[in-house]
Formats: C-alpha cells, sequence, structure tokens
C-alpha cells in the first residue's frame, strides 16, 4: 500500500495482488499507466512493452496523447509526474492487450470508479478503506494507526519539500535518504535490503519503534523547514539531516536503555509466512 495524502486524492488499490496507482484530477480516477499495463501482462520491462503496443497499435499512437495526461503521483521517493489515463482511456488501453486477465480487469475497474462515487459523497469512505486493506493483510489495530499517521506526516513534509524547491523525483530520493541516514544510519535503499525487500513499500515493512522514529524524523524536519522557511535544496537537505539526528539521537538512546539495536531485519512477509507455518 502506498501513501494516500491528506485530501485523500491518490491511493493505491489491489487487482490481483498488483499495486496500481491512482490519483485524483478533473474530479474523476486516473491510473498510472505503467500499473495498470503490469498487472496484466508478464514482462519486466513495461516501458518497452507500453512502446511496442503503440507500435503494433496505430489508432492508439495516434489519440496517445488525449487518452494519457502526465499527472504528479506520490512514489517512496516523492512525487513524481507518471503518464495516467481515466477509466475511459484505460478501457481502450486494454484493448491492445492481449490477456486473459483484461476482463476481469474491466470488471474490477468498473468498481473502483463506483468506489470512487461514493468517496465523493463520504470522504471517509478511503481512509476506511486503507484500514480495512491493512486489516485484511493481518495488521494489528496499534500498527495501523501508526501507519495512517505517519502517511499523513509524510505527505505534509513533501508538499513542504515542494513548497521549497524540491522539482525531480531525485531530489525527494536525496531528502528522504538524508533523514533515513541520520535515523535510522541506512539508506531506504540499504534499509530493504537488509529486510529482504524487492519492490515492496519499506514502511509497510517495520515494526512500531521504527515507524515511530522515521515519523519522529520527518515531522521535525517538517517543522524545521518551517521555523527557518527554508528555500533550495541544499537548505531542506541540511534540515533533513538534522531532522533525521533528532530521531537518530532518540533512537540510539532507546538502543541502549534495551541493550538491543531498534533497526530490525524483520519484515511483514516474514511474519506472516511465519504465522502460516505455525497453523499447519
Amino acid at each position: 500500500m502506498e501513501e494516500i495524502n491528506k485530501a485523500e486524492t491518490t491511493k493505491i488499490v489491489l487487482f490481483k495482488s498488483k499495486k496500481i496507482r491512482k490519483t485524483i484530477h478533473n474530479n474523476e480516477w486516473w491510473f498510472v499507466v505503467e500499473d495498470v499495463v503490469l498487472a496484466l501482462i508478464d514482462s519486466a520491462n513495461v516501458k518497452d512493452y507500453i512502446n511496442k503496443m503503440r507500435a503494433r497499435d496505430i489508432e492508439l499512437s495516434k489519440g496517445y496523447g488525449q487518452i494519457v495526461h502526465t499527472l504528479e503521483v506520490p512514489t517512496e521517493g516523492g512525487r513524481q509526474k507518471m503518464n495516467c489515463a481515466n477509466t475511459e482511456g484505460v478501457f481502450r488501453i486494454i484493448q491492445s492487450i492481449p490477456s486473459p486477465k483484461a476482463e476481469p480487469f474491466k470488471r474490477w475497474l468498473a468498481k473502483v470508479g463506483y468506489e470512487r462515487v461514493q468517496e465523493i459523497e463520504d470522504p471517509e469512505l478511503a481512509t476506511k478503506r486503507t484500514r480495512m486493506l491493512y486489516k485484511a493483510k493481518g495488521y494489528s489495530d496499534g500498527w495501523i494507526e501508526k501507519r495512517m499517521r505517519g502517511i499523513a506526516i509524510r505527505e505534509e513534509l513533501t508538499d513542504e519539500w515542494q513548497k521549497r524547491g524540491a522539482r525531480e523525483q531525485r531530489d525527494y530520493e536525496i531528502l528522504t535518504a538524508e533523514i533515513s541516514k541520520a535515523a535510522f544510519g541506512v539508506t531506504p535503499s540499504q534499509y530493504k535490503k537488509l529486510k529482504g525487500l524487492k519492490r515492496q513499500n519499506l514502511r509497510d515493512h517495520m515494526d512500531d519503534f521504527e515507524l515511530i522514529f522515521n515519523m519522529l524524523g520527518e515531522r521535525a524536519t517538517t517543522e524545521i523547514h518551517r521555523t527557518e522557511n527554508s528555500k533550495g535544496l541544499p537548505k531542506l537537505k541540511s534540515d533533513a539531516k538534522e531532522g533525521g539526528n533528532i530521531a537518530g539521537g532518540a533512537r540510539k538512546k532507546l538502543e541502549k536503555r534495551l541493550n538491543r539495536s531498534v533497526v530490525s531485519r524483520e519484515n511483514f512477509l516474514k511474519k506472516a509466512e511465519d504465522k502460516k507455518l505455525l497453523g499447519k
């Protein structure tokens, strides 16, 4: 599950365990094209597949600019501009993909569109659905509360970065890495490797303490930006390191008291697998 912003305008949904990012634009859902295609094909190189798809479907290629819009979508490294299509556009793209998953995907897409109507009438439904998804995966209520709060804090921070000079995805990745290095002693990519993760969301595999210190580092960074009215990537980077140091100092004090490391190799995938084995 990827991050949801405070206005509930962006979220991640699942189709047969495949993550598909969607965002609100002109009061309707727009889906990340690469995610949609990956959900329907068995290929590691989705960009190459899309290029070949457009080459063989001349009519689609001609109208691609009208079907697809470039929109900002939150990623682990921050907001990134990605090609997105609305429900009608996605249906057109599906027509060019020979896949047995196409028909189930169309039915799923219709259901997702209906959910948007419900969420417009009751914005709290989006948050409730996110909580339900985590609950269905086996996460505890306490963990879910921390994760949801962390999502809000992260979104608040990336909004500040955007207003204060961060523009490219690489900028967000650099700033996030500064906080992580100072708070935990490792970058996000190193952290994922430590936990044995690949494409999974790192934060979905953090325990309570890891989530808490992550939130502290990001919230402290946001407050430093605002207090000092920081502008430009160099200053944002310096603030990020300071915010991470605040969390890192608290983490080290706790580790000294507990006589163990807070940075854990444990991840939710392993815990879920262990539960299955115990249940056999």
